[in-house]
């Protein structure tokens, strides 16, 4: 059974210790709450059908109106959430995976990386255009640094307007009553998980349009120490080994750049016919420079240990490459007034 609770009340235990009841934090958007009761529902079931309650809350990035850039990206939308399980007001949280900090938590973990959806990112634009086909001048609507940066690296006859809000008040600005947007850059997993996928016009092949390092996984987090014996194997049972070790080695790369989440960086890691491939580019903001790095690594096995060794070993390689060829200047280079 999946119910609402407001944020604020600490998660109640059956008497024997158990979780009677599995809180679940979220933020507030239709996207987080359709991407929370997807993962909540898989958490029930594996659970013997335990009781799960919603819990809202707001974050920074919520609440701001400011650019990514602005209010630091870092953090912004995964603060609160952290907070709540912290204070007990909830026993695991949902959080999309690209706007988790890097650095661990002292008192968290990552409790699981459920399969990852689609990792690209999709523009949604007028009259069925493409990114290619967009006429000279089209305005172009984006929150993000990296999207900002490659919109203006494939395109700089482009208009790129920086804008924030949820999904459907960014698609309405392109096919709504007043719409002032020609298009809007998406994550296609987000999309497809509110429903509209309908909205795409042009999905961004990987190979060309890395993606933010971590985007179109979900992270469930919970306390660092070990709780209900029935919420630990639920966790277990979600995990796809696969994906964490792919969006580690991205996350990787981020840390090792020691960028934030809203830095100008596509990271794309995958496993295939026993090899982890990661390949990672870093843009200069006004999309004038890239620099790209690419290396593999084959995992002894398929168990967690092995490959988040592997993982490890090719983000230490494309980190000391991109680093060597000046990257990190490359990252931290301002946004062009």
């Amino acid at each position: 059974m999946l119910r609402e609770r407001p944020a604020g009340i600490p998660a109640r235990t059956g008497g024997t210790g158990a979780v009677s009841v599995i809180r679940v934090g979220t933020r507030g958007s239709a996207l987080a709450v359709a991407q929370t009761s997807w993962i909540a529902d898989r958490i029930a079931k594996a659970a013997g059908g335990a009781e799960i309650e919603l819990v809202q809350v707001t974050t920074h990035g919520d609440t701001s109106r400011a650019s990514l850039s602005e209010i630091g990206g870092e953090g912004v939308f995964a603060a609160a959430l952290r907070e709540s399980l912290l204070a007990g007001e909830c026993d695991l949280v949902v959080h999309s995976l690209k706007d988790l900090p890097t650095a661990e938590h002292d008192g968290l973990r990552l409790g699981a990386v459920p399969k990852r959806a689609d990792a690209r990112d999709a523009l949604c634009a007028r009259d069925a255009l493409t990114l290619e086909t967009l006429p000279e001048g089209a305005r172009v609507g984006t929150g993000s640094p990296r999207r900002i940066a490659q919109v203006r690296a494939a395109r700089p006859d482009l208009d790129v307007v920086d804008i924030r809000g949820n999904v459907d008040t960014r698609l309405g600005r392109v096919h709504g009553p007043d719409a002032d947007l020609d298009a809007v850059l998406l994550a296609a997993a987000g999309l497809g998980r509110l429903g509209r996928s309908d909205a795409i016009t042009d999905l961004l092949d990987l190979s060309d349009w890395p993606t933010a390092p971590g985007q179109g996984a979900l992270a469930i987090e919970v306390r660092r120490e070990r709780g209900d014996r029935l919420l630990e194997q639920a966790l277990e049972s979600v995990d796809h080994r696969s994906t964490r070790a792919a969006v580690l080695a991205e996350r990787l790369v981020l840390a090792g750049l020691e960028a934030g989440c809203s830095a100008p960086i596509g990271a794309t890691a995958f496993l295939e016919d026993e090899l982890l491939f990661l390949t990672a580019s870093v843009y200069a903001a006004d999309g004038t420079r890239r620099l790209t790095s690419s290396h593999a690594a084959t995992p002894e096995s398929r168990s967690a240990s092995d490959l988040a060794e592997a993982a490890s070993d090719i983000a230490a390689r494309v980190v000391a490459e991109l680093l060597g060829n000046g990257a990190g200047e490359l990252a931290s280079s301002e946004e062009p007034r």
